[in-house]
C-alpha cells in the first residue's frame, strides 16, 4: 500500500497539531454512520456524524452528533441562535463545504462554519469523526477538537 493521502481535515489537525489516528475501510459509496462504525468496530455512542444546515438567517452551521441519534432541529436553531434551521440538501453539500456525502467533517471546510457538537462527546477523551473522504474516520479528542475550531458542546438530539 503506498502513502496515505492526507485529506484537508488532516492538515488543519496537523497544522493546530492535535493528535489523531486515522481508520481507512473500503467503500465505493455513500454508506450510512451506524454501517461505518459497525464495519470498523466502533461503538455507536463514540462516532459522529456532521450535519450541515443553513439558518433562517442563511448562515450554514455544522453539527455533530452520534450516528444513531437525531437532529432536533429546534434545538440546533437555539444553539446558533437561529429562530430554525434546515438540513441541507444532499446536492447543495459539495458547493456549500468541498465534501462528499459521507466525507463531510467539520475540519477543513471552504469555511469554517459555526459548529456544535452535541454534549455526550465533552466527557469523552476521544471520539470517531469523518475524515474527509469516504472510507476515512479520524478519533480525536473533542475537546481540542472544540477548541481548534472554536464549536462547542450542547444538546442538539431530539
Amino acid at each position: 500500500m503506498g502513502k496515505e493521502l492526507k485529506t484537508n481535515a488532516m492538515r488543519f489537525l496537523d497544522k493546530s497539531n492535535i493528535e489523531y489516528t486515522v481508520q481507512t475501510y473500503e467503500c465505493d459509496e455513500f454508506i450510512d454512520g451506524i454501517h461505518t462504525a459497525e464495519k470498523l468496530g466502533q461503538p455507536l455512542e463514540e462516532t459522529f456524524k456532521t450535519l450541515v444546515a443553513r439558518g433562517k438567517s442563511g448562515s450554514y452551521y455544522c453539527f455533530l452528533l452520534p450516528v444513531a441519534l437525531e437532529l432536533d432541529l429546534k434545538k440546533a436553531a437555539k444553539s446558533v441562535g437561529e429562530k430554525s434551521v434546515e438540513l441541507l440538501h444532499v446536492k447543495d453539500i459539495t458547493a456549500v463545504t468541498g465534501y462528499v456525502r459521507g466525507g463531510c467533517t467539520p475540519i477543513g471546510m471552504k469555511k469554517q462554519f459555526m459548529t456544535v457538537i452535541h454534549n455526550t462527546a465533552e466527557i469523552m477523551p476521544l471520539f470517531y469523526i469523518s475524515g474527509g473522504r469516504i472510507g476515512t474516520q479520524i478519533r480525536l479528542s473533542p475537546q481540542e477538537l472544540v477548541k481548534a475550531i472554536r464549536g462547542r458542546f450542547e444538546d442538539i438530539i431530539l
